[in-house]
């Protein structure tokens, strides 16, 4: 890849900065409905599609459903590149491959809300499709109850490994740094650790919902974004806890707005 042609670098770098704004539109559309619901000011505890779903209702959300959804193809796009062409230098072996199939999982699931975007144009869907009907097709399969588990353990695991990114800074390595100022720099790393370590625990409890519900064989115990969010607000200080991990996802697309930008896209 080294040697690919400076058009299709070109091709491949825009297609990662413009998947790079619609994920953090996303997560920006998810952390401040969750941020009014905190501060009672309406909101919802909403998952991605829910997030999508009220952007839809906005003056000109065609357009903007149109736009993300191309955004989100070719975000799914870069995170094959990442795959294929090990961009990040993962390497080959075990730890490698498990990064590279992640970064596979990741485009499909942002290809999905892209595909979910063009639905909602093309035949006006709702964000039907629970994660609780998800979880019990997948149950009702031979073997569903163990995968159910093992993908509890993988978002698990990418929980742990956000923050962890967060606590070490290794996203740094990831920017042009050089193009930043001290200002740019100093509020790029304090938000991106925020917004990971928001995203981590997300993921933690998500994933920990989907071993209970496999453990118990009861995919009504699954629960996805929209669902951990839930969990936040009705615990002790729930508004408070859910205040705080709403402006954390928020700034995860600040992040995701700053790879935009910043972030090294050169395959």
């Amino acid at each position: 890849m080294k040697h690919a042609s400076p058009t299709l670098q070109q091709g491949i770098s825009a297609a990662a900065r413009w998947g790079y704004l619609a994920k953090g539109v996303v997560y920006v559309l998810i952390g401040g409905l969750a941020l009014m619901a905190a501060a009672g000011l309406g909101g919802q505890h909403a998952g991605s599609k829910e997030a999508i779903l009220k952007l839809a209702g906005q003056p000109f959300g065609s357009v903007m459903l149109g736009l993300l959804g191309v955004g989100l193809f070719a975000y799914m796009i870069w995170r094959l590149v990442q795959a294929w062409f090990d961009t990040e230098d993962a390497g080959s072996d075990i730890k490698g491959i498990a990064t590279r199939l992640a970064f596979v999982i990741s485009g499909v699931i942002y290809a999905a809300l892209g595909v979910y975007c063009f639905d909602l144009l093309l035949h006006a869907a709702s964000s039907s499709g629970s994660t609780q009907s998800r979880t019990a097709e997948l149950m009702s399969q031979p073997g569903g109850i163990y995968l159910v588990f093992a993908v509890g353990v993988v978002f698990m695991g990418v929980g742990v490994r956000q923050i962890m990114r967060a606590v070490k800074c290794s996203f740094l390595k990831n920017w042009h740094m050089r193009e930043m100022n001290e200002s740019q720099r100093n509020l790029a790393k304090w938000a991106t650790r925020m917004g990971l370590t928001a995203r981590g625990i997300v993921f933690l409890i998500i994933g920990l919902f989907l071993c209970i519900a496999a453990w118990q064989s009861d995919p009504s115990e699954a629960e996805g974004l929209g669902g951990a969010l839930t969990t936040l607000a009705q615990q002790p200080f729930g508004p408070w806890l859910l205040g705080i991990v709403a402006l954390g996802l928020v700034a995860y697309g600040i992040y995701c707005f700053i790879n935009a930008r910043f972030r090294d896209v050169s395959a």
